[in-house]
């Protein structure tokens, strides 16, 4: 498998669609027509704080990364969050979602972003074996509340 992680351009919304749809599935939340032309159009606005990366072989589609910036701080500085990362049940294992942390590595970089960021759900080992390899586990606890 040769993979090239590019941008994503408007002409990969119905593959990023299937990608997209697989990632919500596995986290069991709804895909709406309405959910789905929102996050589209984050992706591909410039102004958006949004940025969407695809991971491509041979001209399909296996993977996607959803990144932004963001300050950190008690570090005073900025960093990059990796909002979503999703590699096809099919291109797993083949260094897909190690090409798509190296790109949000790679912007930080370019950024001059102090770290790249992420959090995972605590029963998804699969995606744990490839983010305890490529970062460290932190001892920070997430909580949220609806609004």
């Amino acid at each position: 498998m040769t993979v090239q992680v590019r941008p994503v351009v408007d002409r990969d919304f119905f593959d990023w669609l299937g990608l997209w749809e697989g990632y919500s599935a596995f986290y069991e939340s709804e895909v709406t027509d309405t959910k789905a032309l929102i996050v589209w159009s984050w992706l591909t606005d410039k102004a958006h704080e949004l940025s969407g990366y695809v991971a491509e072989d041979d001209g399909k589609l296996v993977g996607f990364a959803h990144v932004r910036e963001y300050p950190r701080t008690l570090e005073a500085d900025r960093a990059i969050f990796l909002d979503d990362l999703f590699v096809a049940e099919e291109a797993r294992s083949h260094g897909v979602g190690g090409a798509l942390i190296e790109e949000a590595k790679r912007i930080a970089r370019e950024r001059n972003a102090g770290a790249v960021t992420w959090i995972t759900a605590a029963d998804n080992e699969t995606a744990q074996r490839l983010y305890d390899n490529a970062g460290t586990r932190t001892s920070w606890v997430t909580y949220e509340t609806e609004v």
